[in-house]
């Protein structure tokens, strides 16, 4: 089997898994329990809590496990105005579909070819109304590293406007400077990096104010309520334990799969077309496009990107045509949006990689992506040329 879909999900460490059922069989207690189970569990909260802070690089307190929080509501006095860009993940499109519907004002920026976000149109969007703006640090489909920095730097010398980022496809393969960026809020998930599913987490600067969406018994600073997800949690301490062992040979070795992948396809493969920036995170500044090592999406002019996909999957090679939260939509909101197309955005890969990719597996998908892709053009001509 060849998985090339980690942006929709990845394996487990070994080291996750061992320790999550450890938790389930001998760490069960609830961690608000005042006995010693209780009190072990709590301790294990603790220390899950600062290894995925430590590889945030933020303080124990400032990260809240958590998948809601309500800046926008919290700041409503204020301003009713929220900024995002047009490719943002529907994570975060439908909640601002749900602010809209409670009487906030929604402001949607564009991007260029690349899907990198328009400066320009940001500093026009930008009013005295403004309470809010969410730009995705890497976007799931293209992988474009987005300009945290100089976003953040045009907020602050406004100033009074929360910054929020959806550093999910960030965390592990490129860095975010949290207070570079003048960041507020930055969201990131454990099963995006070999932790479990279903657990997430929430930075938050200290002095920022929210309101919970979800009520209970006071847990995560009275910020989310509920008994925590204890095995979930510490999982994801693990995940992002191991993330940080030898990163940069681990990031050195996706970056070597991408370019080589990259490489072969556009040898191999007659009218490729990449749609991601081609250089990857170090080889060139942000503001000229680049993209995350872990992502290179590609279009095949002439082919459908799901019968490439259904093709692949009975080779056991398993990729995806987009995000897997709308991948069952028609066309591709992200490239849609950066302007592709319908005969690139209908003929679009996704390859998402992982430390666990080899470049002679790449070397098996191109082969059969060649064949595929000749076929189905070859179908095409014929069946063109009996009309």
């Amino acid at each position: 089997m060849i998985y090339l879909d980690n942006s929709a999900t990845t394996r487990p460490y070994d080291e996750v898994i061992h320790e999550m059922r450890r938790m389930q069989e001998e760490c069960f207690g609830n961690p608000s329990s005042l006995h010693r189970m209780g009190l072990q569990a709590e301790m294990a909260l603790r220390s899950a809590r600062k290894k995925v802070a430590d590889a945030l690089h933020a303080d124990p307190g400032e990260l809240l496990f958590t998948g809601s929080g309500g800046g926008a509501y919290a700041n409503r006095r204020r301003g009713n105005k929220i900024i995002v860009t047009a490719i943002e993940h529907p994570a975060v499109l439908t909640a601002c579909q749900k602010l809209e519907r409670d009487g906030f004002t929604v402001a949607v920026i564009g991007v260029d070819r690349h899907g990198l976000v328009d400066l320009d149109e940001l500093k026009r969007t930008v009013d005295a109304s403004t309470i809010l703006v969410s730009v995705m640090a890497v976007n799931n489909e293209l992988g474009t590293v987005q300009p945290l920095e100089a976003i953040g730097n045009i907020l602050q010398n406004i100033g009074g406007i929360l910054f929020h980022t959806d550093g999910v496809q960030a965390m592990g393969k490129i860095p975010v400077d949290l207070a570079a960026c003048h960041l507020d809020l930055m969201s990131v998930s454990a099963h995006k990096i070999h932790g479990p599913k279903g657990v997430g987490a929430l930075y938050v600067k200290k002095g920022t104010k929210l309101e919970p969406l979800i009520y209970g018994g006071g847990q995560e600073h009275g910020l989310r309520g509920g008994t925590e997800n204890t095995p979930g949690i510490v999982g994801f301490g693990i995940a992002a334990e191991q993330q940080q062992k030898n990163q940069e040979a681990r990031i050195d070795q996706i970056q070597l799969v991408r370019t080589h992948l990259m490489s072969e396809l556009k040898d191999k493969i007659e009218d490729c077309v990449i749609n991601s920036p081609e250089n990857v995170w170090g080889q060139d500044s942000v503001e000229n496009g680049v993209s995350s090592p872990s992502i290179l999406n590609v279009s095949f002019p002439g082919c459908r990107g799901e019968v490439l996909l259904h093709t692949l999957e009975q080779k056991e090679i398993f990729v995806s045509t987009g995000a897997a939260c709308s991948s069952r939509k028609k066309a591709s909101q992200v490239l849609t949006a950066a302007g592709l197309p319908a005969a690139l955005t209908e003929s679009a890969i996704r390859f998402s990689i992982s430390e666990f990719n080899t470049t002679e597996e790449m070397d098996v998908v191109v082969a059969t992506l060649a064949t595929a892709t000749e076929g189905m053009r070859n179908l095409r001509r014929r069946t063109n040329l009996g009309r």
